[in-house]
């Protein structure tokens, strides 16, 4: 499609009035039924006159189900706020009282239907979600009016495009980021409103409004699945097979309004080009209506369809159509913009206006998207039956409860994995039944398993919006290979329970786990938390026909605050929560170190601060947090900058600096109070950006790698591809580790893969035993990097430790605990912290 933009014929100095009443949103030719409620029934307040909290939100939502016939609503789960993450399935009242049988024949066409069979008469789905990011509130304000439009819209033409529509309606995909901006908005709103861009209502206090609980960017963990919003959206998905999804979002006040398709040679390979024409043929819909209210836009600029794990792109594989809309943002109730005043209701009429636009396109092409979707479906499955490659197997032989957690993911994903029927070596990697599982590739998401598994390293374009690679056993950190054949293949698994732990027996001498399993920092935890004394092992060794690898924890029996019964039945606990396993020995005497050897370093309980607020990168912060939470269980202090002056520090053991959000990082001063915290024996931990500032401040000295490159024959207008072409902006590398160092505790390869999103490139140290990770010759192994930055990047170092007085400050150049799912390096903070003193 041509890029349309629509320019205005008249001067507008006031985008829409700042006050609107619901006609202001609604069609003019259309009548509505007075026995359903309008959205100021309920909540008190015209559309956009406030915005809306969540709390409102769900109450009109369930007051307009109440009394219509032509919603159903349900509530999925519950965020981390324990707020209800809904869905309101709307259609005619006769659809909605056959809802299962139009689901079932809707997923049937999916299946296998006879080749060439044309779509029955069946209705079209659209799920249509607003505010994945809760500081960009119009798409949810606008739900309002559309929710109300679809159960109160009198008329043949409402009426048949809900006799051949479903729509699943989610109003807030991100119901903590829309309560927690709200709340800024409202609360510093004025009655006379100013449009000042310096007016404080337009500049949220940190980690601002846009992330859920945790920090997260809910808008990228489609494809992970590892939040519970995202986990009610993938349900939902999976479900009923949408064929058109819109994500509703907001951008710069600067802007206008944006709809797909996006940068065309920014398209991931695996998206077949009939989706890219048929978002295009949407898009004459969004252009039309748009026009109708004399609305900028643009299309096929700035945004992309790569990365499948945001949810405009993520339905693009799996037979899907999915659609972003940006909208320019007021940030508020009124702003001054490069257009005119923009106003917080002009903004919510573009949102409701493409998402009638979508409803109007979804009737119009019913039956072409609906034989697209058919026809995907039954390509996926000659191309599944013709490709070499039959099965993946992964897993990790010493980590069942890793391995497990990306078989959850998969089966989220709806994809089938089966056991193994009996240990397997491949490529000298050995899989064991319980630890290791095979994906069949001939199955319905045949090119959904490809984008997970799959490395690339060549691509048409060198920009991209998000991360180029994801490969996701590397993101684990397990062995995995392709199979031309499932003769390993078990049966396909239904329920996946996750591993159990267990103590073998109870031990008269002392307890061995070793500390490969990915919830042994968790058991570890508790164990200090008791007041028990746990060491760790910095050699291997073996007992009991047994070996023990670096970093094994041993809690001897003797010389406890627990009696040896008690000990067990402690223990017990532990392992079952962390489900690792335990073993009890009965004589200190070994293969190698004896029990009582000094090479067991003793340990003790962690009490961790981590840095938050302005200056600190939020999203990094919050990975940490949710890390330290939800999966070790492990209690984590939130300090903030603003009053890390006046905190006393002596009680901390460590300290982690997240990243910072700019490079000017903490002042002169928080820099020189850490320092003296070090020297008394402090732990602190840097990543990204804080290299810098750890070297700059003396906290540690490092020798940093810097491009040289002149741009020459680069034109301006060629500017902004040449800088973006530099920008690293996701992707994995291979490291080699030194693994009887104690960061590199409980990994048992030599081969480390690495998330990397920083051009921040570290010599290596003078003394190779200082070097424990190190990037080899040849680093990529999944995703986009420019030649200048590899060759920077070739044998540098991502980690780096250092005396400081009586403490140790450490470094890492990047993330190892990238949004949630990089489960393959988060141990290694872990290890920083339980470890960093004797490094």
């Amino acid at each position: 499609m041509k890029k349309i933009a629509l320019l205005l014929l008249l001067a507008m100095p006031v985008l829409a009035s700042a006050q609107a009443d619901l006609s202001y949103y609604l069609p003019k030719d259309v009548q509505y039924d007075p026995n359903i409620p309008k959205p100021s029934d309920i909540i008190g307040h015209e559309v956009g006159e406030w915005h809306v909290t969540h709390d409102k939100l769900v109450y009109y939502m369930q007051a307009l189900a109440a009394s219509s016939d032509r919603i159903q609503i349900e509530t999925r789960g519950y965020t981390y706020e324990d707020r209800p993450l809904l869905l309101l399935t709307v259609s005619s009242a006769e659809n909605v009282q056959n809802l299962e049988r139009i689901r079932e024949q809707h997923i049937a066409a999916t299946e296998q239907p006879a080749p060439g069979q044309p779509p029955a008469n069946r209705p079209i789905v659209i799920y249509q979600g607003f505010s994945v990011h809760g500081n960009e509130p119009s798409g949810s304000n606008a739900a309002l009016a559309y929710a109300y439009y679809l159960a109160a819209a009198q008329g043949p033409a409402i009426e048949a495009y809900l006799d051949k529509v479903v729509i699943l309606l989610d109003p807030s995909f991100n119901p903590d980021g829309l309560q927690r901006f709200s709340y800024w908005a409202n609360s510093n709103k004025s009655q006379n409103l100013n449009p000042d861009n310096n007016e404080r209502e337009y500049h949220e206090v940190w980690p601002r409004g846009r992330t859920n609980h945790y920090w997260f960017d809910v808008n990228r963990d489609w494809l992970p699945v590892q939040l519970p919003e995202s986990k009610a959206r993938i349900m939902t998905f999976h479900k009923w097979l949408p064929n058109i999804l819109t994500d509703h979002h907001e951008m710069g006040t600067n802007s206008t309004f944006f709809f797909q398709p996006g940068e065309p040679t920014r398209v991931h390979p695996l998206t077949p080009a009939m989706n890219q024409e048929l978002t295009a043929e949407i898009g004459t819909y969004h252009a039309k209506a748009l026009n109708k209210i004399g609305s900028l836009y643009y299309t096929e600029e700035d945004y992309d369809d790569y990365y499948y794990g945001k949810g405009s792109t993520l339905p693009d594989v799996l037979g899907s159509i999915g659609i972003l809309f940006e909208q320019a943002s007021s940030r508020g109730h009124i702003q001054e913009s490069d257009n005119g005043i923009l106003t917080f209701p002009f903004t919510i009429r573009n949102q409701f206006t493409t998402a009638v636009s979508t409803l109007e396109a979804a009737h119009g092409m019913r039956e072409k998207i609906l034989a697209y979707q058919q026809k995907f479906y039954q390509d996926l499955r000659a191309e599944a039956g013709r490709s070499k490659s039959k099965a993946y197997i992964f897993g990790d032989s010493k980590d069942a409860a890793k391995t497990w957690h990306l078989a959850e993911i998969l089966q989220r994903q709806q994809i089938k994995i089966h056991e193994l029927k009996q240990e397997v070596t491949v490529s000298g990697n050995t899989f064991k039944p319980g630890s290791g599982y095979i994906v069949p590739t001939n199955q319905k998401n045949h090119r959904l398993i490809k984008a997970m598994f799959e490395k690339r390293t060549s691509f048409t374009d060198s920009l991209f919006y998000d991360i180029s690679g994801w490969t996701f056993p590397l993101a684990f950190n397990l062995d995995y290979a392709e199979l031309n054949s499932t003769v390993a293949a078990g049966d396909a698994l239904g329920s996946l329970p996750m591993p159990t732990g267990g103590v073998d027996r109870q031990g008269n001498f002392a307890y061995l786990f070793e500390w490969h399993d990915y919830y042994s920092p968790k058991a570890l935890n508790q164990i200090l938390g008791k007041g028990l004394r746990a060491k760790v092992g910095k050699k291997p060794f073996a007992i009991g026909g047994t070996s023990y690898d670096y970093g094994t924890i041993m809690i001897p029996v003797a010389n406890q605050d627990l009696d040896p019964a008690s000990l067990y039945e402690f223990l017990q606990g532990v392992a079952g929560e962390s489900h690792l396993q335990i073993t009890g020995v009965d004589t200190g005497i070994t293969s190698g170190i004896d029990l009582g050897s000094r090479e067991f370093e003793a340990l003790k309980p962690q009490k961790v601060a981590l840095l938050v607020g302005d200056g600190i990168r939020s999203y990094d912060a919050g990975e940490i947090w949710h890390l330290f939470d939800t999966r070790y269980a492990t209690k984590i202090t939130k300090i903030d900058t603003r009053y890390l002056n006046t905190a006393d520090l002596s009680s901390y053991t460590d300290i982690i600096i997240p990243g910072f959000s700019d490079r000017k990082g903490l002042e002169e001063k928080l820099a020189e109070k850490l320092k003296a915290w070090v020297k008394t024996g402090g732990n602190l931990i840097g990543y990204r950006n804080v290299a810098e500032w750890f070297h700059k401040h003396e906290l540690m000295k490092l020798s940093f790698r810097k491009d040289s490159l002149v741009a020459k024959n680069v034109t301006y207008g060629q500017k902004e591809a040449y800088e973006g072409a530099q920008e690293t902006g996701g992707a994995i590398f291979e490291t080699r580790i030194d693994r009887s160092h104690p960061i590199n505790y409980g990994y048992k390869n030599a081969a480390l893969p690495v998330f990397r999103n920083t051009n921040i490139y570290l010599e290596p140290d003078k003394d190779s035993f200082n070097n424990p990770i190190k990037y080899t010759d040849s680093p990529l192994m999944s995703g986009y990097i420019s030649e200048e930055n590899l060759e920077l990047l070739r044998n540098s170092v991502p980690f780096q430790a250092r005396e400081l007085g009586k403490g140790k400050v450490l470094i890492f150049t990047d993330n190892t605990n990238f949004r949630a799912f990089w489960f393959g390096t988060n141990k290694l903070l872990m290890n920083a912290i339980y470890f960093g003193h004797f490094m």
